[in-house]
């Protein structure tokens, strides 16, 4: 199960870098300087993405301590087969998401610190790569 648990943390990943860079690309349009650019980009996306994944912490914890809730019985199960089966999942989900958020919040914005910038005289606009 951990398996699929990194492929949804692929997701994750992917979609977070994508919306930081996204913010980037529209504050360097407006401006010159590349490093307010991306410290504008990061500050405008650290709440979606803190908010994201403290949800999706929080909402794993049950299974990460292997609880289980029993609805029509009004009970608290502990180390019941089915929180079992999902607990490597849900732990591989919550310390991704942690590694994640560092990647996404310090990594990406060093990565496009690196890249170049130039500006094209005909549309008067900045492109990096």
């Amino acid at each position: 199960m951990s398996g699929v648990g990194i492929i949804v943390l692929a997701g994750v990943i992917v979609n977070n870098n994508i919306l930081l860079i996204d913010a980037f690309y529209a504050n360097i349009s407006n401006t010159n300087d590349k490093k307010d650019a991306i410290i504008k980009a990061s500050i405008s996306r650290l709440r979606p993405i803190l908010l994201t994944v403290i949800t999706g912490i929080v909402g794993l914890l049950p299974m990460v301590f292997r609880i289980s809730f029993d609805f029509v019985n009004q009970r608290v199960i502990y180390n019941s087969p089915s929180s079992q089966l999902w607990c490597e999942l849900s732990y591989t989900i919550s310390i991704g998401l942690l590694l994640a958020t560092v990647i996404t919040l310090f990594f990406t914005p060093a990565l496009l610190v690196l890249g170049k910038c130039n500006r094209i005289s005909k549309s008067d606009r900045m492109v990096c790569y």
